[in-house]
């Protein structure tokens, strides 16, 4: 049984027909019943003839197999989620900055194939001080002045896209985009690397170098060696420069670090700069690697790595020379440390100390202080001769601290042949704090003389004394009835308390006999303690200082 290929029915009776409109609606004609005229072709419009002459090659050969139409499918769904992803980078040019010239930033640009619209993202760098980040947002990008519009098929690896005015170099692409490429019959030109930025490669720190630890326990070395420094005494020796003499130099090994410092000697009124450090501490290299001697070590400190091995306490040898930094130093003699040091440590170091002359230098004439001339104090004229900015002389404290408030205070009358002068009475008060003497004069009625300060607190010098070393009154001068000489002023002591009595017999070692014995002859005591405060001489002395 065959069946009807071109309506996929069985080809029987009733299940052909053919439509020989093709499909075109035609004037509806009543059937051709028994008894009727049949269709003559007479009846049959041009276009149904003609469309029966085209069907004679069907109606002789059979109709034709077609295959059927694909579905019409839109852009926004064939390429949904679809994006090209090319990566490049383009140069920002810095303006007033010594540093940098430009700058190199790089970019990855999408391209989306359902609308073809491009977007330019900045890969975003924690702290870089840049807006980063969108740099231009999804839109159709402008091609030229046209206004034709960047297409997929524009792109290209190594090509320079100039979107805005800025060149945006297209460096390489993704995997993805690469077989979207190849497939659509574009070959992509080889990849190129991004270039580094200048002032990223500058601030770049170059790689840590590491050295395998030497197995010498440095932590031993500091707890057992700390503050215990070797000492040697030795003579810089330039008499071959200008000038060049021998100076006198200590030189310090610190055992704890190995390090090595060198000082100037200076003597009094050297006329040198008062900075005694001729080296610093540091380790001094002994020898170097002979592939770091021709490099100039003036410019650039040398470094451990260059240095194949530095000084030990075995090269400082007294009585040899020994070269430092380019400089001779005698090693004379060292201190006792020193000394037990190697004779524990190095025993086979013999140790040769050398006696050295040394410069003497001529002794100038003493300095010879100027006579007082009488302004001001004695102490205080000596210090204008002792320094160019005189300070105020030393006072002892624990003297004034242990006297502090203690005064002797004697009862006097003025010895004058001037009648006027008969009957003034006057109190000395001697201040044990300082050893200075006020003088205070008391009332006398009807004498015309005013009362009050005679004497302000100075030291009193005796008389017949030079000025340069001048002598000043003290308690062991005031006896009973002696005469004191203040200022070409002559004054007769009459009384004193209890407390100068008191104060004296504790003393009595320093004092003579006399002055003692003048005091208890004139208070009627005879070597007993008596109470300052129920002495009625004592309060008639304080009576007649509160009157004033």
């Amino acid at each position: 049984m065959s069946i009807n290929t071109g309506h996929g029915l069985p080809f029987l009776p009733g299940n052909t027909f053919r439509d020989v409109t093709n499909g075109y609606a035609l004037p509806h004609r009543p059937k051709v019943g028994i008894g009727q005229a049949p269709l003559l072709s007479s009846e049959l419009t041009q276009s149904e003839i003609n469309q029966f002459s085209n069907q004679t090659s069907a109606l002789t050969y059979g109709t034709t197999h077609y295959s059927p139409a694909l579905d019409f499918i839109p852009a926004h769904v064939a390429y949904d989620k679809k994006v090209l992803r090319f990566y490049g980078y383009f140069q920002q040019e810095v303006l007033h900055s010594p540093q940098e010239g430009y700058r190199v930033r790089p970019v990855v640009l999408y391209y989306y194939l359902e609308d073809d619209s491009m977007c330019i993202m900045e890969p975003v760098v924690e702290n870089s001080g840049i807006p980063q980040g969108k740099l231009i947002k999804r839109q159709r990008l402008p091609k030229n002045d046209r206004g034709d519009h960047y297409h997929w098929k524009d792109l290209n690896v190594g090509m320079d896209l100039v979107v805005y005015g800025t060149v945006y170099r297209v460096t390489h692409c993704d995997s993805y985009t690469q077989d979207f490429m190849e497939s659509e019959g574009l070959v992509l030109n080889d990849a190129e690397p991004t270039p580094v930025d200048p002032y990223i490669q500058r601030r770049t720190q170059p790689g840590r170098s590491y050295i395998t630890p030497s197995v010498f326990d440095r932590l031993k070395q500091f707890l057992t060696m700390d503050r215990k420094v070797l000492r040697f005494f030795a003579l810089w020796d330039h008499t071959d420069s200008l000038y060049g003499e021998a100076r006198p130099v200590t030189i310090q090994y610190y055992l704890v670090d190995d390090s090595v410092e060198i000082r100037e000697v200076h003597e009094p009124n050297s006329g040198r700069d008062p900075f005694p450090v001729l080296l610093r501490r540091q380790r001094l290299p002994k020898n170097i690697k002979p592939a770091c001697k021709p490099f100039p070590s003036c410019v650039l400190e040398v470094s451990p790595q260059e240095v194949h091995q530095y000084y030990s306490p075995k090269d400082f040898q007294v009585g040899e020379t020994l070269q430092l930094m380019g400089r001779r130093f005698l090693l004379y003699d060292c201190d006792e440390f020193t000394k037990a040091y190697y004779q524990k440590e190095h025993p086979d170091l013999e140790l040769k100390p050398k006696p050295v002359v040394k410069k003497t230098t001529e002794l100038h004439d003493r300095h010879e202080v100027p006579p007082y001339n009488g302004f001001g104090s004695l102490e205080d004229s000596l210090q204008n001769c002792l320094s160019l900015i005189p300070e105020p002389p030393k006072k002892d404290l624990m003297k004034m601290l242990e006297n502090d408030h203690k005064v002797l205070r004697y009862a006097a009358r003025m010895d004058s042949q001037n009648p006027q002068d008969e009957g003034r009475r006057f109190i000395f008060s001697y201040f044990l704090s300082s050893d200075m003497i006020s003088i205070f004069e008391q009332s006398t009625r009807n004498s015309g003389i005013i009362s009050g300060q005679f004497l302000e607190k100075t030291r009193i010098p005796k008389p017949g004394c030079t000025v340069d070393k001048p002598e000043f009154y003290g308690p062991a001068d005031f006896a009973i009835g002696d005469t004191v000489e203040v200022f070409r002023h002559r004054f007769v002591l009459t009384d004193a308390d209890h407390y100068v009595l008191k104060y004296l017999e504790s003393i009595s070692d320093q004092l003579p006999s006399r002055t003692l014995n003048s005091l208890r002859q004139r208070l009627g005591v005879a070597d007993q303690e008596v109470d300052p405060h129920t002495d009625p001489q004592s309060e008639d002395i304080e009576r007649a200082e509160a009157s004033s």
